[in-house]
């Protein structure tokens, strides 16, 4: 099988996709972008050319679409095409792969309210040439209705074009594992870790459906063109199981790798698992770049359970490294790699004073920095990098942290209505009454009242004064942005406007930092870091020309979900026993998102308890290398603008 070399501008409106090339790996087509934003603009581009085609042709075009996050900027450009380049729908015969059950239309959690939002309101698609599973079919109908979907699949000729997403189980559409590849559309019970993933779209696992209407694996793998679309660093390990690994039930999307015509989508997070970007010098001979020398290094100390300067021209030659050698030996390679991460570690997060800085990762000037820690939910900020905040006030350097949304929708309506019910014990109020019925009144739109997010933004702001105190903080230094792209009321957001960055300008423009440290963690949940981390980039780009900004430097921390590899990390600062306590505390000061927070992602532990995991691995991994030895590590990477 063959598979895509990396670049964002290979064309793919047609077969075969791009240039590429055979592996001993990859059993599917792959195509892998620099961001999903590019990537899904040519894929509504080949859905564009085909229902030209077909209108060429005097044919319908039939598509079988998908939900969830990842086909929304697929939506958006066929919106826009349609809107400003004229594509016509009129053609186009929808079927959906699946619906929850039981679940009403009109309900913003269902996908017929998805797809409505996202395309079909905003194009000249005719009604009736929509299908999507019925969610309020009864438990005596199923099996009928399940036909009927199938046999309208038929009598329009069968699928063109099939999107696809991918769930962390492997499931298309709803298959999950134990899908036979003979199935059609039918009824599934869910699996708890896709119900897991679902759950902070329905504000807690306890509200999401446990069954679903779902094409089946044979419906899907009978369309003409299969393109599966996958983004982030959290997609990765599932897309390489379903691309390198064995046909299997347990990892239904695995049953693709028969398809004649099918090709995945990805960008570098979700690819980043894949033989041929994790080592590729297993799969080819590499051109050895610094980073992917260093990357090289740090695999084979791992793989071989050996510290950096014990590794052997035979470690090297037994693991398919032996062309590194063709320059320098084992032992220069090594010292150099050793050099490089001892140089990352510093206890001077800001610069160390009247210091030599050549070899460390800040500048010694000036002594006192002006700091900026952007933080996307007010919390980020001790989560990922409380220990540096800690040591950037402790060593006098003038911090300010910037929670950049309210974090209000992360808020419990149980907490809210806590909060609303000892305001009124206090002060009775006509307000805190009308928080207290509009909870309780609350309907499976399950969107909060502008005056429930008001009270769960300040719920936020409140906990976050408390924690940014405990380290030290005046309040004067901590600022809220409310970025507008947050306030919806529901997990979906806008996209990020000039409002948002200007807002982040004014306040770099306001404080004149040396140093900002952003989240540059992509792979939370439900996107909001990297929007963050967009209007970071946006205003910074908008700043360059500043005088300040010639002299500040971005450094990028990750969030609770994933840190970054060893090889990439160019700060470490290292925590005590005492900071990692104190780091531990400030995160508790946000009581609201402890002990049942609907944002964890994969990972059912409290933030405090995988933050101290992740510092912890971290530390334990530099000491495996033959570093030092510390309790726990936070790392950095700097981000170099152009």
């Amino acid at each position: 099988m063959k598979n895509a070399v990396k670049d964002s501008k290979i064309d793919i409106s047609h077969q075969p996709i791009g240039q590429f090339e055979e592996t001993r790996f990859e059993k599917i087509h792959n195509v892998i972008f620099q961001d999903s934003n590019e990537a899904s603009i040519q894929v509504a581009h080949e859905i564009a050319a085909l229902i030209k085609k077909r209108q060429g042709q005097k044919r319908n075009c039939v598509l079988g679409l998908a939900t969830g996050s990842s086909p929304i900027r697929v939506y958006e450009e066929l919106v826009r095409l349609h809107k400003e380049e004229g594509l016509s729908f009129k053609n186009v015969v929808t079927f959906n792969l699946d619906e929850y059950l039981p679940m009403e239309p009109n309900n913003i959690q269902s996908y017929f309210y998805f797809m409505h939002e996202h395309l079909f309101n905003h194009v000249d698609i005719p009604e009736k040439n929509i299908h999507i599973p019925d969610g309020t079919v009864s438990n005596e109908e199923t099996t009928a209705y399940c036909l009927s979907y199938e046999q309208k699949i038929k009598e329009n000729g069968g699928l063109d074009f099939q999107l696809l997403g991918i769930g962390r189980t492997g499931h298309v559409g709803f298959n999950e594992p134990g899908s036979h590849f003979n199935s059609g559309t039918r009824v599934i019970t869910l699996d708890h870790i896709t119900r897991v993933d679902a759950g902070p779209s329905f504000l807690g696992i306890d509200n999401v459906p446990r069954k679903a209407i779902t094409m089946g694996i044979s419906t899907v793998r009978k369309a003409k063109r299969i393109v599966l679309l996958g983004w982030g660093q959290n997609k990765a390990d599932i897309i390489k199981k379903t691309i390198e690994g064995e046909i299997s039930s347990h990892v239904p999307a695995t049953y693709l790798q028969e398809h004649d015509n099918c090709t995945f989508v990805l960008d570098t997070g979700a690819g980043s698992e894949l033989t041929k970007n994790k080592t590729p010098w297993l799969v080819d001979s590499c051109v050895w770049t610094e980073e992917l020398r260093a990357k090289a290094i740090i695999w084979l100390c791992e793989n071989t359970g050996k510290t950096i300067l014990s590794l052997t021209d035979k470690d090297y030659n037994d693991n398919g490294m032996a062309d590194l050698l063709a320059s320098e030996e084992a032992y220069d390679l090594n010292i150099k790699m050793f050099n490089k991460l001892q140089h990352t570690i510093t206890g001077w997060p800001g610069g160390k004073p009247n210091a030599d800085d050549t070899y460390r990762p800040e500048r010694a000037t000036p002594a006192k920095k002006r700091v900026i820690i952007f933080s996307p939910h007010p919390d980020d900020d001790v989560i990922s990098m409380g220990g540096t905040f800690d040591r950037l006030v402790e060593q006098g350097h003038e911090v300010h942290v910037v929670y950049q949304t309210s974090g209000n929708i992360a808020v419990s309506d149980t907490d809210a209505r806590k909060y609303a019910e000892i305001a009124m014990h206090i002060n009775p109020s006509k307000e805190a009454e009308k928080i207290i019925k509009s909870i309780a009144d609350k309907n499976d739109t399950r969107i909060d009242s502008p005056e429930v997010r008001n009270l769960k933004g300040k719920i936020r702001r409140g906990e976050s004064y408390a924690a940014t105190r405990y380290m030290g903080l005046q309040d004067k230094n901590v600022h809220f942005l409310d970025l507008p792209f947050y306030e919806t009321g529901t997990i979906k957001k806008k996209n990020l406007s000039n409002d948002d960055i200007a807002l982040v300008v004014d306040i770099i423009k306001k404080i004149k930092p040396h140093q900002i440290y952003a989240a540059g963690d992509l792979a939370d949940p439900h996107g909001t870091h990297k929007v963050c981390l967009d209007a970071v980039f946006a205003a910074c780009e908008e700043l360059k020309s500043e005088s300040f900004m010639k002299d500040c430097w971005l450094w990028l921390y990750r969030g609770a979900w994933h840190e970054w590899d060893i090889n990439e990390i160019e700060m470490s600062v290292p925590m005590s026993p005492g900071q990692v306590l104190k780091k531990r505390n400030a995160i508790f000061f946000h009581q609201s998102q402890k002990d049942g927070v609907m944002f964890q992602g994969d990972d059912s532990r409290e933030f405090w308890m995988r933050a101290e995991e992740r510092n912890r691995s971290t530390a334990n991994k530099f000491k495996a290398l033959g570093l030092s030895s510390y309790a726990a590590i936070e790392a950095f990477v700097r981000h170099k603008f152009n």
